[in-house]
């Protein structure tokens, strides 16, 4: 009876040390986070932290000040196409117009997809608008398309954050299909026109039917405009995985998307190593999409880059889907 005591308080001792190190572990890890010696996980929690849903956790842990000086830690990266960026091909579809290369940064690893009718390139919306997001995946098998990357930024006004309802002004196929902007001016309008340009810029739900806007959704900020690099600094966003949507002078258009929050993996990017992928690519005009846990690229019914989501594709409103050349319109 001794015997089974012993054990009984052995194995009780045993847990509370298990649950004292957890719970240790959980209070430590924000210090270590923010103020630990590690920089580079420094910039990607605070990073990932500020620019989420949730900015005020880092608020509890750093001042304003500390904060804008660690999200600006790389203002002295270079610019331009070149920057350490290296490229490898890895699906070549000349039946369809598509190219799709690995990419790797110093800190940070994705996939660029090259397409080259820009006018195949459509807003994806979930299907139940208003009531629940939809997976990339789904957006692409429901769209009839071949690929696709997540869109535009979402709000959550019952907190309930199943991505339901994009924000700002979203277009598909030249109507308006979500605006919680009214008339007024949305900051930024990423739109495909009737000719198939990509545009970068301000507008009204008029404007947006004047300009012939066929395809649109909202989020910022520019990266490249006219040819040229608009950012300053880094970005002021910090490391995260990111994802992009840009073109070139040709009418191609480029997705990037970057893996982000894996260590072993990457890090992420900084909004001006987005930049610097599009310069690379040359493209005349780019812009960033939403990122974090919604990054993700579709090919063929395959995600293409690594998920930082433990719990897989996350769900979303909006998203840009690549149709196949027969059911493209012209």
């Amino acid at each position: 009876m001794a015997i089974r005591q012993n054990k009984k308080f052995r194995f009780k001792m045993l847990l509370a040390f298990i649950s004292f190190n957890v719970v240790f572990a959980g209070i430590l890890a924000p210090f270590i986070l923010f103020w630990g010696p590690f920089e580079s996980l420094k910039v990607m929690a605070v990073g990932s932290v500020k620019t989420s849903r949730h900015p005020q956790v880092v608020q509890a842990f750093l001042s304003d000040e500390k904060i804008s000086q660690i999200m600006h830690s790389n203002d002295d990266q270079g610019i331009g196409a070149g920057q350490g960026i290296g490229r490898e091909e890895i699906v070549a579809d000349p039946s369809e117009g598509i190219i799709i290369e690995d990419i790797k940064g110093k800190a940070f690893k994705g996939k660029v997809m090259l397409i080259k009718d820009p006018k195949r390139v459509k807003v994806a919306v979930t299907r139940e608008l208003g009531v629940a997001g939809e997976r990339v995946s789904d957006m692409v098998k429901n769209s009839g398309a071949i690929a696709g990357i997540n869109g535009g930024g979402f709000y959550d006004p019952d907190g309930k954050g199943n991505g339901a309802w994009p924000d700002g002004i979203t277009v598909r196929d030249g109507e308006i299909v979500h605006n919680n902007l009214g008339d007024k001016l949305a900051e930024w309008i990423i739109g495909i026109d009737d000719k198939g340009k990509l545009s970068v810029e301000k507008m009204t739900a008029s404007q947006i039917k004047q300009r012939n806007i066929k395809e649109a959704v909202t989020f910022y900020p520019p990266l490249i405009s006219d040819g040229k690099p608009v950012l300053e600094g880094d970005g002021g966003w910090g490391i995260a995985p990111r994802t992009g949507i840009g073109q070139t002078a040709d009418g191609t258009i480029i997705f990037v998307v970057i893996d982000g929050r894996q260590p072993t993996w990457s890090l992420g990017a900084t909004l001006r190593d987005m930049m610097n992928v599009f310069m690379e690519y040359k493209a005349v005009t780019a812009v960033n999409l939403d990122g974090g846990s919604s990054s993700e690229m579709v090919y063929n019914g395959k995600i293409m880059n690594r998920l930082w989501n433990i719990f897989g594709e996350r769900y979303i409103p909006t998203g840009f889907v690549v149709m196949p050349k027969s059911k493209s319109k012209n």
